[in-house]
């Protein structure tokens, strides 16, 4: 793409971020669910709703033949304090299409009303109403983009220290890791990123963690120990804040001896998945290789 179209298009990614960050968090998460709603409006998806001990959780699957062996777990993002299944459509649909695996979302509950570690409590609720279900651990492919990047870590960190099993993969789409924002991409990347700030991650961080142990790896993953981590998948814009996040995630995993790949797509920004742009159709081509090559 060339600059000047990535930079127009940029511009364009910034005011429609503006209009869905309303500092009114009711308003914020309404939005969010308006475009969700409205991007992943298509007759090949089809959205099966479950209750999962009274939270609301969807399957979203292809209407073709598809591969029922395996499914997909996603953590959807937000910041921890907004998000949705229904927000999160417009990649558990691109998900589901690229893949022709079953997806499975869910409505963790959000900060401030509920803190942590009550996402991880419902990420751990899910993981055995899978299990429920019949499906193995190693049946189970965990995806997450953003905060849900930092929630799909968490959730594999809390079933290692439970010495249960552990999925069969993760792919992980710009991945907040690091809670601490001590990566050096938030003073390099600030002025190009035109979703995210400091200052927005700043009241995020207060909202899901306020008063918490910013190093407790159940809140920043990039601080755990992930000796038998099963494969991971990483994908990160150049042009974002979270970055470092990203890369210092990348290197955790191979100091730990994880079988880990990273693609960092040149000129995109923070979960650019989401955009109607060729990159975001190429990096789900990307997540669906990767999830074939673990299940072969």
């Amino acid at each position: 793409m060339d600059e000047k179209r990535n930079q127009n298009l940029m511009q364009l990614i910034k005011r429609v971020h503006g209009i869905v960050e309303n500092p009114d968090i009711g308003k914020h998460r309404q939005s969010q669910d308006y475009i969700g709603a409205i991007l992943s409006n298509s007759k090949d998806i089809q959205y099966r709703e479950v209750d999962i001990d009274g939270m609301y959780g969807e399957w979203i699957s292809v209407n073709r033949a598809h591969m029922k062996k395996y499914v997909i777990l996603h953590c959807h993002g937000g910041g921890y304090s907004t998000g949705s299944s229904i927000y999160a459509r417009t990649l558990t649909s691109k998900l589901a299409m690229s893949t022709s695996m079953d997806v499975m979302c869910f409505d963790y509950r959000l900060a401030p009303e509920h803190p942590c570690p009550a996402a991880l409590e419902d990420a751990m609720r899910v993981w055995n109403y899978l299990m429920l279900l019949g499906y193995g651990a190693r049946d189970v492919i965990l995806t997450g983009d953003s905060a849900g990047g930092n929630l799909a870590l968490a959730l594999v960190l809390k079933l290692k220290q439970e010495g249960r099993l552990l999925p069969r993969g993760i792919a992980l789409m710009s991945p907040w890791t690091d809670l601490t924002s001590s990566g050096e991409s938030f003073q390099t990347k600030a002025a190009v990123d035109p979703v995210l700030n400091k200052e927005y991650i700043d009241r995020m961080i207060l909202a899901y963690a306020r008063g918490r142990d910013l190093k407790d790896p159940l809140i920043s993953p990039l601080f755990g120990d992930f000796t038998g981590f099963p494969p991971t998948y990483i994908q990160v814009g150049e042009n974002e804040i979270l970055l470092s996040d990203a890369t210092r995630l990348h290197q955790a995993l191979v100091d730990g001896n994880v079988s880990v790949r990273m693609d960092v797509y040149p000129g995109m920004w923070h979960v650019f998945q989401m955009s109607p742009v060729k990159a975001a159709r190429d990096a789900m081509d990307k997540n669906a290789e990767f999830v074939y090559d673990i299940c072969r």
